[in-house]
């Protein structure tokens, strides 16, 4: 069954990857109008989350940030199709970097690098960052269930050079590069909510206390790793921009859950400068109610 669904639904797939962007974004627009007028996909929780993050802001306001997140939504959607035929030198022409030469001062020092990053913009184009920089690049992912997808998937996000693994073969990877004597750059997006029983620590995000995840500054502390964050602008449609900010060339020397903080910190910035690229469909704020729950099943 699995494999028939591959190949009646990839070859659709492939078609509209193959499309020209003005296309493609053509057909982006006719998808936001049915998802946010027609099917309603969502409405309810996206306007949720904006309301529990911008409680100062208007309904007028909220909706406005709604219905231009949905054209956003969709887009990013499209250019996630896209990347299956994208070519290194488009994607060089639609997703760029400021200031790339950090990365190559940091690299000389010796030491290997997780790279943070949020669902922000477009997280997906930052495939190609292997095509510019001496580390090698690795990034953790979800397995999708059907294996001819993930496969395909897992073959697209890889052909500009950088090796993906399954999320929980994070640490194991680190190890043998460690051991190898590998540098490597680790791609983390650590802005979502973790399961509450794997929860460390909880802070306020856009004002909301939430369980955070930590997984980038244990990693950073455990194995002496550099951390840079990775910020990502919409310059206009279909054109992406990234820029590199150390955080720290010394972990151990933050106390717990400083180093998150300061990411936080930065992934909200950017949020309320231009909320409507914020991936605002996943439900980031489900665990806002739980902290006493939480308290009583670590206590057990």
């Amino acid at each position: 069954m699995q494999l028939l669904i591959y190949i009646l639904v990839y070859p659709i797939i492939w078609l509209i990857s193959i499309l020209p962007f003005r296309i493609l974004y053509m057909l982006s627009d006719v998808i936001a109008f049915l998802l946010y007028y027609i099917i309603g996909y969502r409405k309810k929780v996206v306007y949720g989350n904006l309301k529990l993050a911008f409680p100062k802001k208007s309904a007028k306001e909220l909706k406005s940030i709604r219905r231009k997140f949905y054209r956003h939504f969709t887009d990013i959607f499209m250019e996630m199709i896209k990347s299956f035929t994208i070519s290194k030198t488009s994607l060089k022409k639609h997703y760029s970097y400021t200031n790339i030469d950090l990365l190559d001062q940091i690299y000389k020092d010796g030491k290997s690098v997780i790279l943070i990053g949020s669902h922000y913009a477009n997280w997906e184009w930052i495939v190609g960052l292997n095509s510019f920089m001496k580390y090698k690049g690795y990034a953790g992912y979800t397995k999708v269930s059907n294996p001819y997808f993930n496969a395909k998937i897992l073959k697209s996000r890889q052909k500009f050079g950088a090796e993906f693994f399954q999320t929980s073969k994070v640490i194991s990877e680190i190890n043998n590069n460690q051991k190898n004597k590998i540098q490597g750059m680790y791609g983390l997006l650590s802005d979502q909510s973790p399961m509450l029983e794997k929860t460390h620590y909880w802070s306020e995000f856009l004002g909301v206390k939430v369980p955070i995840h930590t997984g980038a500054e244990m990693l950073a502390k455990k194995y002496d790793l550099n951390i840079i964050l990775v910020s990502t602008k919409k310059l206009k449609r279909g054109y992406y921009e990234s820029s590199f900010t150390l955080i720290t060339d010394d972990a151990k020397k933050y106390p717990d859950y400083e180093l998150t903080d300061i990411f936080l910190r930065k992934v909200e910035e950017q949020i309320r400068e231009t909320p409507q690229y914020y991936f605002w469909t996943h439900n980031r704020f489900k665990h806002k109610d739980k902290y006493q729950e939480y308290l009583k099943m670590k206590s057990k």
